[in-house]
């Protein structure tokens, strides 16, 4: 089976970029396995690996690279950031340690929207749990890896078949009710912060902490901060001392988003 080679720009770590798709069990839509990550590209499941300069996928597909670079990071512009770090004491020792974590970002917005509402208010290990069961129920199983259930299968859906897998009555709704929503979430993209933000939270079960991190992990924008998150929250208490953490978000003007994710990671690996 022929391979292929996906640059990422450097500094590249490649166990600290991937760290996220082993810390809370196992994702069947971005699976950890024997030291790669499975994940389903056009129907096709891919294997992606560490590799010199970047990483190596198989097997090779056409227009594969650029979707592989993104979902690995490549969006983020690390050399700006880290010199502003080196101006803020505290993000510069974290950095220091982190040096070559590019935050994984989800290709999907359809993805993004109902795995954000998977994890709230729950734990993360708790959510992948529930999203994994509706991964397996309504998605497709390409290999080892399940193509993530898409908007037209799921808006076929009763709220009865998705509360059976663990998510609460209001929360399947939601689920649904955004699948069968008019909003074309791909056309985000072309919008400003604000604006995506307001039709995001016009959808049921669309809040701020939601919108946040589709800005953060889809969309990958400089200056999204999820300030209501309860692990942001515990990572600016840790390494700043600070409650206020809508607040501490002014500390990293035109860097939030890689502030949030290093001060997250830094909290799980570097805390202990």
């Amino acid at each position: 089976m022929m391979s292929s080679a996906v640059s990422l720009p450097e500094p590249y770590d490649w166990a600290l970029s991937t760290e996220r798709f082993r810390a809370f069990g196992p994702d069947l839509a971005n699976l950890w396995h024997e030291g790669g990550v499975h994940r389903v590209f056009g129907g096709t499941e891919v294997r992606i690996e560490e590799a010199p300069g970047g990483v190596r996928v198989e097997p090779a597909q056409p227009g594969l690279e650029g979707q592989v670079r993104h979902y690995l990071g490549g969006p983020f512009d690390l050399d700006p950031f880290y010199a502003f770090a080196d101006t803020e004491p505290v993000l510069a020792g974290i950095v220091t340690r982190l040096r070559g974590f590019r935050p994984p970002l989800s290709p999907d917005p359809y993805e993004t929207l109902v795995s954000a509402i998977t994890a709230q208010q729950i734990s993360l290990r708790a959510a992948f749990a529930v999203r994994n069961r509706f991964v397996e129920a309504f998605g497709v199983k390409a290999g080892l890896a399940y193509a993530f259930p898409t908007r037209e299968r799921v808006a076929l859906a009763g709220p009865e078949e998705i509360v059976a897998l663990g998510f609460s009555r209001r929360k399947a709704e939601y689920a649904i009710g955004i699948a069968r929503s008019d909003l074309d979430l791909d056309g985000l993209s072309a919008l400003s912060d604000d604006e995506v933000k307001s039709a995001l939270t016009a959808l049921p079960g669309i809040g701020e902490w939601t919108a946040d991190w589709f800005l953060a992990r889809h969309l990958a924008r400089p200056d999204a901060w999820p300030a209501g998150d309860l692990g942001l929250r515990k990572a600016v208490l840790h390494f700043y001392g600070e409650e206020d953490t809508r607040a501490a978000g002014d500390r990293f003007p035109g860097f939030r988003n890689l502030a949030a994710h290093y001060l997250l990671t830094g909290h799980r690996v570097l805390a202990g």
